[in-house]
């Protein structure tokens, strides 16, 4: 199926409440690859004045759907394992994800977040699924 990833990754930033109401937009989207990026506000700071880690994670989720869905058909994620390596300090966050494999029904992503210095920040391996229902384009 034909799409554009565009579309798709404009759909998602719209659509995707929770990462836009914590400053999160995917910059990037196509098939198999996609960065998110998260400005770092008091908002996702933890109790030790570093990015939460379900802030992260969450950024790994929206550059993981930006990859995955670009192929015209819905995929969710159905297994994630993420390594925080260093604290999420600085300005902003950047998730990059790439595709690892993608078969019929399931895809593998690794992603990573890096800070604005360029150092790994966290790593996450996202399973996703591959629903039979197409990402509709208007």
């Amino acid at each position: 199926m034909e799409v554009d990833p565009e579309f798709i990754r404009k759909a998602l930033n719209e659509s995707d409440r929770f990462c836009k109401t914590n400053g999160m937009a995917l910059e990037v989207a196509r098939p198999g690859y996609a960065e998110a990026k998260m400005e770092i506000v008091t908002s996702v700071l933890n109790g030790l004045d570093t990015v939460q880690g379900g802030a992260i994670f969450s950024l790994c989720d929206l550059a993981f759907a930006g990859a995955a869905n670009t192929y015209g058909f819905r995929c969710v994620a159905m297994n994630a394992n993420i390594s925080f390596i260093r604290p999420g300090t600085g300005s902003y966050l950047k998730a990059v994800a790439t595709e690892v494999n993608r078969g019929r029904r399931t895809g593998i992503y690794r992603v990573d977040v890096f800070n604005d210095a360029g150092k790994l920040v966290a790593n996450a391996t996202i399973t996703g699924f591959i629903s039979e229902e197409p990402f509709v384009q208007e």
